[in-house]
C-alpha cells in the first residue's frame, strides 16, 4: 500500500528509520519523489496516525534518535546536491515567492533612488492620499536595512510559505491584505506615515500557525511554543526600546492579534 510521496530524502528515510522502531518496516521508491510503500495493510491506520505526527514536527528529536538508532548506511537512497534557490522553492508557493521577490527589488530601488522618494510613491496614504488604495498595502514592502529585510522575509519564507503550501495561495492572501492593512492602520496613529516592512504580516502568520496549530493540530500548521515565546519576548524588546532598536511595535501588536483572531475563526467548528 501506498502511504505518500516525500519530494525530501532525509524526511523520507527519517519517518521510515522512526517507523522500523515500532516494529514497522517501510519501503522507499526513487522515482520523480520517495514514495513509501508498506507491505502490511494491516498497520495503515498505525502509521498514517505517526505520519501526520511527522509531519507536523518533523525535526523533533525522536525522529533523530530513530535513526542513529535503526538508520543503516545502505538506504539506497542518492542525495542530490541543491543550491539556494532550489531549497527555497521546495518549500514556498508562488504568492510567497512573488512577495519576497517585490520586497527585494523595492528594496534595492531604495538603494539606488533614495528612500524618501521610494517611500512618496509607497508608504501608508496621508490626508491627501487616501484614493491611492495601494498605499495601504504596500507601505509592507519597504525596508530600510539588510537586517531589517533578511529578518522579515526569513519569517515570511519559513511561515507563510508552509501555509501557502498546506492551506493555498487564498488564505495566504487573504492574511497578508488584512495584516498589511490593519496593522499599517494602528501603526499610522501611533507615529505617522514614515514606516514600512512586513512584520505586521508576519507576526500575523506567526499569531495563525501557532494558534491553528494548538486547536487544529491536522492542518499541518503550527509554529513551536518556543519560537512563539521568541516573538513576544521581541515585542516586550520593541515596548522598551532595548538595545536602541526602532520597532512599529503597534504594527507588531496589531498583526500578532490579527493572526490570532483568524486562526481561531478557521479552528471555531472544530472546537466547537
Amino acid at each position: 500500500m501506498r502511504i505518500t510521496d516525500f519530494s525530501n530524502p532525509r524526511m523520507a528515510q527519517a519517518f521510515v528509520d522512526y517507523m522500523a522502531t515500532r516494529g514497522i518496516s517501510l519501503r522507499i521508491e526513487h522515482d520523480n519523489h520517495y514514495t513509501l510503500w508498506l507491505d502490511d495493510d494491516s498497520k495503515v491506520n498505525l502509521v498514517e496516525n505517526e505520519l501526520n505526527q511527522f509531519l507536523r514536527e518533523p525535526e523533533h528529536p525522536r525522529y533523530q534518535a530513530a535513526s542513529w538508532h535503526s538508520g543503516t548506511t545502505n538506504s539506497g537512497i542518492e542525495y542530490q546536491s541543491s543550491s539556494l534557490m532550489a531549497n527555497i522553492r521546495e518549500r514556498a508557493g508562488p504568492l510567497t515567492l512573488s512577495v519576497m521577490a517585490a520586497a527585494v527589488f523595492v528594496f534595492l530601488l531604495m538603494q539606488f533612488v533614495g528612500d524618501q522618494t521610494v517611500m512618496s510613491w509607497l508608504s501608508w496614504p496621508d490626508e491627501d492620499q487616501h484614493f491611492q488604495v495601494w498605499r495601504w498595502f504596500t507601505h509592507a514592502l519597504l525596508h530600510f536595512s539588510v537586517l531589517h529585510i533578511v529578518f522579515n522575509l526569513l519569517w515570511w519564507w519559513y511561515l507563510g510559505g508552509a501555509i501557502e503550501k498546506r492551506l493555498g495561495s487564498g488564505k495566504l492572501f487573504v492574511i497578508l491584505l488584512i495584516s498589511a492593512l490593519l496593522s499599517g492602520w494602528m501603526q499610522a496613529k501611533f507615529s505617522g506615515v514614515m514606516f514600512g516592512g512586513l512584520s505586521g504580516a508576519v507576526y500575523a502568520l506567526m499569531g495563525y500557525a501557532w494558534l491553528r496549530g494548538e486547536r487544529d493540530p491536522e492542518s499541518g500548521i503550527w509554529l513551536e511554543r518556543g519560537l512563539m515565546a521568541f516573538s513576544v519576548v521581541w515585542l516586550v524588546v520593541g515596548y522598551m526600546g532595548w538595545f536602541g532598536l526602532s520597532i512599529a511595535n503597534a504594527a507588531h501588536v496589531t498583526g500578532l492579534l490579527v493572526g490570532l483572531a483568524m486562526a481561531l475563526a478557521d479552528t471555531w467548528r472544530k472546537k466547537a
